[in-house]
Order: C-alpha cells, then sequence, then structure tokens
C-alpha cells in the first residue's frame, strides 16, 4: 500500500462527527496567573488528580475509499476507558460490527485497528521508537493531554503570555515553538491546544469545551474537536469531534484491557517508526 494513502487513510478515518455541537467561545474575563510557575502548577494539580473513568457517546465514521471522490459514512457507538496517566482505549462499534474502530495505548505502546473492509488497515508504533512530529498526529496521547490526563513538564522550555480571555503557555525546542496551552482564566480550565513541528509549523489544535465534574478535583472535556493541517500535497487536513454524553469515574480498569492485541484479518499492517508506516508480514 503507497505511503501516501496509507497517511490519506489514517487521516480520514478519523472523521467524527454525530451531532455535533459547536465550541463556544468564553466571553467573560478574568485576571490571570503572574507566572509560568503559577500556570504550570495549576495544570500538574490537575492531572494529578486523574482517576480511571469510562465514557460513551455517539459519533459517525467517515473515510475514503481509493477511486470514490465521495466519503463513506458509519454510524458508531463510542465507549472510552481510561487508566491514568498512560493506558486509554477507545472502541467504536456499529451494527452487526464490533470493534470497527480501536484505538488504545500503554506505556510501551500505541495502536490502531480499522475493520471495515474498504480500508482493513492495522496500525501500531512504541513510544520509544517516535520523535515529536512523527507518528499519528491523532494518537492515544493526544488524547490524554486533551483529557487533562497527561503530565505537564515543567523543566522544558515554557513562557506565558495574556490573550483576552486566556493564558496561553507556550513550550519551545531548542528556540522553536512546538506548542501553545490555551486556559481559560475564570476557571483555569484548557479550552485549546497547538501543535506544531519541529519547524514551528501547525500540525494540529485540539478545542475543548463543555467541561463536566469526574471526581471533587477532576474535571474532563465532553466535547473534543482536534484539527489536523496538511503541510504538503501528501497530506490531508482532517478533523475529529467526539462528543461524550457519559463520563464517570471508574475503579482501575484491568490492565488485560489496555494490552494490544497481535493483527488478525486485516489488508494491511503497519508499523509506525518515526512518522514512517513499515509494511509488515503477515
Amino acid at each position: 500500500m503507497p505511503e501516501r494513502l496509507i497517511t490519506f487513510f489514517v487521516a480520514v478515518i478519523f472523521i467524527l462527527a454525530g451531532c455535533t455541537p459547536q465550541i463556544r467561545q468564553p466571553t467573560k474575563i478574568c485576571p490571570g496567573r503572574d507566572s509560568v510557575a503559577d500556570a504550570l502548577a495549576a495544570l500538574q494539580s490537575h492531572s494529578q488528580n486523574a482517576v480511571p473513568l469510562k465514557a460513551h457517546g455517539d459519533c459517525r465514521l467517515e473515510y475514503y475509499v481509493e477511486g470514490k471522490t465521495k466519503p463513506q459514512r458509519e454510524s458508531l457507538n463510542i465507549k472510552l476507558r481510561v487508566n491514568p496517566p498512560a493506558e486509554i482505549y477507545l472502541q467504536g462499534d456499529k451494527p452487526l460490527v464490533s470493534k470497527a474502530m480501536v484505538l488504545g495505548s500503554n506505556e510501551r505502546e500505541f495502536w490502531l485497528a480499522i475493520r471495515p473492509k474498504e480500508i482493513s488497515l492495522y496500525c501500531w508504533g512504541l513510544w520509544s521508537e517516535q520523535d515529536s512530529g512523527g507518528g499519528l498526529v491523532i494518537n492515544p496521547r493526544t488524547l490524554l493531554e486533551a483529557l487533562g490526563i497527561e503530565q505537564i513538564d515543567a523543566e522544558q522550555d515554557w513562557s506565558l503570555s495574556n490573550e483576552g480571555a486566556f493564558d496561553v503557555l507556550t513550550k519551545r525546542e531548542r528556540g522553536v515553538v512546538t506548542k501553545k496551552i490555551h486556559i481559560f482564566s475564570c476557571d483555569y480550565r484548557v479550552r485549546k491546544i497547538e501543535f506544531f513541528d519541529t519547524k514551528g509549523q501547525a500540525i494540529a489544535s485540539a478545542e475543548l469545551d463543555r467541561y463536566k465534574k469526574v471526581s471533587e478535583s477532576f474535571f474532563v472535556p465532553a466535547l473534543i474537536k482536534v484539527t489536523t493541517f496538511a503541510r504538503n500535497d501528501e497530506e490531508y487536513p482532517f478533523s475529529v469531534t467526539l462528543n461524550l454524553t457519559s463520563i464517570k469515574s471508574n475503579k482501575k480498569w484491568p490492565s488485560l484491557l489496555f494490552d494490544r492485541r497481535e493483527p488478525k484479518g486485516f489488508k494491511h499492517v503497519e508499523r509506525i517508526v518515526n512518522g514512517r508506516f513499515i509494511e509488515q508480514p503477515q
């Protein structure tokens, strides 16, 4: 399977629409934090209070098939299971097809499985084999960060600015902006995360809204919209909207749920190494 088509398929299969509510823009303005340390401490405190959770939602799977100009659509029911800080399992089902889509990770590896016969794709990778700009832009780590579970590394090069209703934390690597976190100053919850490649070019953004209380000190956005941007002619922009209708705390999930299963019955099996999709023998 040509790498261009693999990149294309991996992108478009994540277009989840359902009954898509809109991200609301705050109008109230409150004073922000005085220092980078204070802002980072607030985010770290939230992630440290993360608890295992379960969530459900309704969505639609939309993807393109080679040779067709119009997208194919499948209705999916989504269930999400999370064990902080690194274990996540997202499953999409449709009538007569269980596990039509599965996205998962543990501390060692991550994977994506798509079962519609037009795609039939299974790809996976080791976290240790990924650089900061490679692999799936929509990956389990991005989702963990959007949920407020991913730990913030305060030892990195961060700066703080204020833009109207938001405090903005900006991360730089070797002098290049690689991430911006927009925090609503009134409740100090993250409303937007921007991701950049090693050249400072925007590659993705995550917009967050409709936070729900999961535990006494932990809140999760029920509406998550992730958009990626094409950087060249061989990539395609796409977006994901997750509308979670039920989010609840849970006792710790069995680790078995977050173990990667060996692929069976897929047309295409790919291993991701630093953004490259390598065909695997079956």
